[in-house]
């Protein structure tokens, strides 16, 4: 199985950039791992929030297969531990998906149409986070996953 996260939007700030470097690099020797970032929406302050959220969603459903398992990373989603996680990501590599596609929307979530095409909806926490710490989050958290399946010790009860 792949794993991809699409974001909106890029990281400007040079101590995520690095830490999501670290753990990129660090994914390489679990499983394919991709990250795609797709440019903001233009002209934000001529639009609604609804507005930007159809644009996004269009980008990023433009990015998709149609056998692409969807996640949408959302304050809404189900909540997992690192271990849930870990197991929940091993289900599905057992069910031969080729590829399970992870979405952080834009500042205003995702639009209606995001919702009917994704397969599934997680959150990290129940605490708001910046859309760019979100990134270095989620990819240490799929690095722990990863880990916590091959039985190493990065992951401490």
């Amino acid at each position: 199985m792949k794993i991809k996260l699409i974001t909106v939007g890029k990281t400007d700030a040079s101590y995520l950039n690095e830490g999501i470097e670290i753990y990129r690099k660090r994914l390489k020797h679990y499983i394919p791992f991709e990250l795609e970032e797709l440019p903001d929406v233009k002209n934000t302050r001529n639009r609604t929030a609804d507005e930007q959220k159809q644009m996004e969603g269009e980008k990023i459903l433009s990015k998709l297969q149609p056998t692409d398992y969807l996640v949408l990373l959302d304050e809404r989603g189900k909540a997992f531990t690192s271990k849930q996680f870990a197991r929940h990501l091993d289900q599905k590599m057992l069910q031969s998906i080729k590829q399970m596609v992870f979405v952080i929307g834009g500042p205003y979530g995702f639009s209606e149409e995001m919702y009917q095409r994704c397969n599934e909806q997680m959150t990290l926490s129940k605490m708001t986070f910046s859309h760019q710490m979100v990134r270095l989050f989620f990819v240490e958290q799929l690095y722990r996953a990863m880990t916590i399946l091959k039985g190493e010790p990065y992951h401490h009860e």
